[in-house]
């Protein structure tokens, strides 16, 4: 008897079992053969960093697991390209159905059309499905027919007119093939750096499927009730640390969703959900503008902004890079994303107005910093932070709108344990001098055993001078002819 024709479950950002749309549909054709292609040269200009390299590392290595666990396996291929690696495998395995769930952005989507018509060209069936998003991007408009650029009618016009699908278990059985094909090695695609600067990583994140689940259980059990007043808040455990997983699609957002709205049943809960739900909201919005406008992560929305006199001052771009600005608060999160690969959102946005304002670096600049270092490195919501922080893109902050370091760190870091633990060299330092030591008496100094520009370094610009040429560099962008 002839054996049944496999299906390839072709896995790209979408590295879970639950909730898989491809890989149901794959289980329904046959006998699957889950597949991951490594083929970064196809992401052109925006290859994943080393953090998100390290990152999809440990999860195909869950994933794998999980493959395993259930008889089944995840075959790994690299090469240039992902067709001509598909249809090898049709080839050499007799494969008739090829099943992946698309990546919500603007280059791949152009790569499933061009791999979709010419998998369908050699005869095969194709099965392409949205996963990644509560709601379809692509198809979302207002009144008049354009894309939205303001974040809050978009989210009204969501939970107005749309709702999100509930997810799918995993499926209960993976049909297994008579035999696998070859498969290369995990290390050998050399996702992990040949210097282990990921050590804390692994200290502090689970990647895969099973970590995501656990990420969620906690927020949910520990974070969630206090979401509202403790998300602003770096010195407390207060956010999901979900980002990373549902980037590489561990766990869906609409597991995520569901899992928010049921928790909403108790009244303590049922503010924070509302919150937590709109900032998935803002992920939405963040690939809904990339959708529309693919050039924003390397150009402003608004093209006045390319006319803004930017620096080059390399100097001052690693230092900011190293967390040796002199503002502690800007430091404790550089340190933090190079040590965890992760920085809280509060401090981003501190770090990013510091860099481009304070010191009238480019935003793209600092994206480019984000992209490397991030384990959770989207393109859509790297893109929305750095234009909102620049004031050049859609929803954006205003561009007169230049975060104090010293305030913000005293509002949202009061006790100081956030820069202790990223400065140590600081810890002793009482606030608020914690906050600005150059303020700090000498003898003030002397005790916690600081030395300013020794042992931590003095402000590498002063912030009310920065403030004042930034006002100065957006005024003559904004009259420039």
């Amino acid at each position: 008897m002839t054996a049944p024709a496999p299906a390839l479950a072709w896995f790209r950002r979408d590295l879970r079992i639950a909730d898989n749309p491809a890989l149901r549909t794959a289980c329904r054709s046959g006998p699957v053969l889950p597949v991951y292609i490594h083929a970064p040269e196809e992401d052109g200009s925006w290859r994943p960093g080393a953090a998100s390299n390290w990152w999809l590392h440990h999860s195909l290595s869950a994933l794998r697991d999980e493959l395993r666990k259930r008889g089944s396996d995840l075959v790994l291929r690299a090469g240039r390209d992902a067709l001509s690696t598909l249809l090898a495998l049709a080839r050499e395995t007799g494969a008739r159905t090829v099943c992946w769930n698309a990546v919500p952005e603007p280059g791949p989507r152009r790569r499933n059309r061009l791999v979709r018509a010419a998998l369908e060209k050699e005869g095969l069936t194709v099965h392409l499905h949205e996963a990644s998003l509560l709601f379809d991007a692509p198809a979302i408009r207002n009144k008049q027919g354009r894309p939205f650029q303001v974040f809050t009618p978009f989210w009204r016009h969501c939970t107005e007119n749309l709702a999100p699908g509930l997810p799918e278990p995993a499926p209960p059985v993976l049909p297994r093939p008579r035999g696998f094909p070859s498969s290369v090695e995990l290390e050998s695609l050399g996702l992990l750096p040949s210097v282990d600067w990921a050590a804390g990583f692994l200290e502090t994140w689970r990647p895969g499927e099973a970590g995501a689940r656990r990420a969620l259980r906690r927020f949910v059990r520990e974070a969630l009730e206090t979401y509202d007043a403790g998300r602003d808040r770096p010195d407390r455990p207060g956010t999901s640390l979900l980002s990373p997983h549902l980037h590489f699609g561990e766990i869906s957002v609409r597991q995520v969703w569901r899992a928010i709205e049921t928790a909403a049943a108790s009244p303590s809960c049922r503010k924070a959900s509302l919150v937590y739900r709109r900032e998935l909201g803002w992920r939405e919005f963040a690939h809904h503008l990339l959708e529309h406008f693919p050039n924003t992560p390397d150009r402003p929305l608004h093209p006045e902004f390319d006319r803004l006199p930017w620096r080059r001052d390399p100097q001052r771009l690693k230092a900011w890079q190293q967390g040796r600005t002199g503002y502690p608060i800007v430091d404790a999160g550089m340190r933090q994303l190079w040590r965890t690969g992760w920085m809280h959102n509060r401090v981003r946005m501190i770090a990013a107005s510091f860099l481009v304002k304070d010191l009238l670096l480019p935003w793209q600049e600092g994206a480019r910093w984000f992209w490397d270092t991030l384990v959770d490195a989207d393109l859509a919501n790297n893109t929305l932070g750095w234009q909102w922080s620049a004031g050049c893109g859609a929803d954006a902050a205003p561009y007169f709108r230049i975060f104090n370091p010293v305030l913000q760190a005293a509002k949202f870091d009061p006790e100081g344990e956030y820069i202790r633990r990223w400065v140590p060299e600081l810890k002793a330092l009482p606030a608020p001098w914690l906050f600005q030591p150059w303020e700090a008496e000498p003898l003030v100094l002397q005790a916690a055993g600081i030395v300013l520009g020794q042992t931590y370094p003095l402000p590498i610009v002063d912030h009310g001078e920065a403030r004042d040429r930034a006002l100065a560099a957006y005024a003559v962008m904004k009259h420039a002819d």
